[in-house]
């Protein structure tokens, strides 16, 4: 079993992924989602410590 932090560099391309694991649409197709979903996270992360120091 992978670690989290293991498939969040596969996600963002920093880190190869397994040339053996399984490839289907539906994986990847999750794979993007989940990539969206982080950079989203983590723009609203910076948005909301840039207003906390503006304050």
């Amino acid at each position: 079993m992978k670690s989290i932090w293991q498939q969040v560099l596969q996600y963002f391309y920093i880190r190869k992924s397994d040339p053996n694991a399984p490839k289907s649409t539906y994986l990847s197709m999750m794979h993007g989602m989940n990539r969206i979903s982080i950079i989203l996270f983590v723009i609203a992360i910076i948005i909301m410590i840039i207003r906390l120091i503006k304050r």
